[in-house]
């Protein structure tokens, strides 16, 4: 099989599994269940970020997603800190 054939494979499954991790983000029924839907959603998009960048031979997708991976830890701890505080009261 060709490389770039299974690298779109790779990304649409991806895709796909992010949608799903948004509905668990949408629908909860918990907030730890939200924080971790979009934890694992804001993993895949990093990782589709990756794949976009061999794909197309794109160094700048790398800088992006090396942005948006810090940006989306520290957004994690942030919720998970006012998370915390909210069950201390």
């Amino acid at each position: 099989m060709d490389v770039k054939l299974i690298l779109d494979l790779a990304v649409y499954a991806l895709v796909g599994v992010t949608a799903l991790s948004t509905v668990r983000v949408a629908i909860g029924p918990t907030p730890e269940d939200r924080l971790i839907g979009l934890n694992l959603a804001a993993s895949q998009v990093l990782a589709i970020l990756v794949l976009l960048a061999v794909r197309q031979k794109q160094a700048v997708y790398l800088d992006v997603a090396l942005v948006y991976a810090i940006l989306g830890y520290v957004g994690i701890l942030a919720i998970a800190r006012h998370l915390e505080k909210e069950e201390g009261s």
